[in-house]
């Protein structure tokens, strides 16, 4: 299937490894050009370097800032001032018990988390408003309707995401703008390896302590396994693309059956 992103200018922040970098690879793939984020320039290189030996051809552009700051935000706006499509990738979490949490843990998921993805679409949007045409896409977490009790402070900001994509996608009437929130479930990727091995120290074996996390902590996963990085990816560039233009403000689950819920 044709996505018909040929061109397309691309912002993906936080595609340097993971969820990003495996979005990276399906936009390059399908003939856009990929603005590759990263903090620093040397994590944006090797992700560059790794995509071209896939795709030779691909149209790669370099994007060291930190986003989840104002100066990287700032800096981002200034040598990219307008795309196409804006995916709100970047995000952390951590394990952490809610009583030992602390106020900056809290600010500083809300700045990295919620404030990176506002500051970026309060100046794109305006201009994809002006040009009639654009997609914005939050990349939310199942956490945010089944909330975890060892991150309170993540399944909060994630909440707020879906909040914020509904908000702005309101103001998308009657143009060819959407915004959406996207819902992954746990993905496999290194980030959330080492989640694991964090919830389940005592798991010297780690497709066990995989095992006890999908059993014990997602117990209602439907697919009953940790998604692969590229059906989330593939998703993702398919709600970007012209051909998902009657998807606007939705929350869209891509969770593996985790959430008990039919709508």
């Amino acid at each position: 299937m044709d996505l018909q992103l040929t061109d397309k200018t691309v912002l993906i922040t936080a595609s340097t490894g993971g969820i990003g970098l495996e979005m990276a690879r399906t936009f390059a793939r399908e003939g856009a050009r990929v603005i590759v984020n990263g903090r620093t320039a040397a994590s944006v290189e090797q992700a560059i370097s790794q995509l071209r030996q896939e795709f030779p051809a691909a149209q790669l552009l370099p994007l060291a800032a930190d986003n989840g700051t104002l100066e990287g935000t700032a800096q981002t706006l200034a040598q990219y001032p307008e795309v196409d499509v804006l995916i709100n990738n970047l995000g952390i979490y951590e394990a952490t018990d809610f009583f030992d949490t602390t106020d900056e843990a809290w600010q500083r998921l809300f700045e990295v988390n919620i404030l990176s993805g506002v500051r970026l679409s309060r100046h794109y949007l305006r201009g994809m408003l002006g040009r009639g045409t654009g997609r914005i896409l939050f990349i939310s977490s199942e956490s945010a309707l089944n909330p975890a009790p060892e991150m309170a402070h993540y399944s909060a900001t994630k909440m707020m995401q879906l909040s914020v994509a509904r908000s702005l996608a309101e103001m998308t009437k009657g143009t060819g703008v959407t915004v959406n929130a996207l819902l992954p479930g746990s993905t496999h990727t290194p980030g959330v390896e080492e989640f694991i091995r964090q919830v389940f120290p005592e798991e010297t074996d780690y497709p066990t302590a995989e095992r006890r996390f999908m059993a014990e902590n997602r117990p209602t996963s439907l697919i009953g396994r940790l998604i692969q990085p590229r059906e989330i990816a593939d998703f993702a560039a398919f709600v970007a693309s012209p051909l998902a233009a009657a998807i606007n403000g939705a929350s869209l689950r891509v969770d593996g059956g985790l959430v008990r819920s039919a709508v």
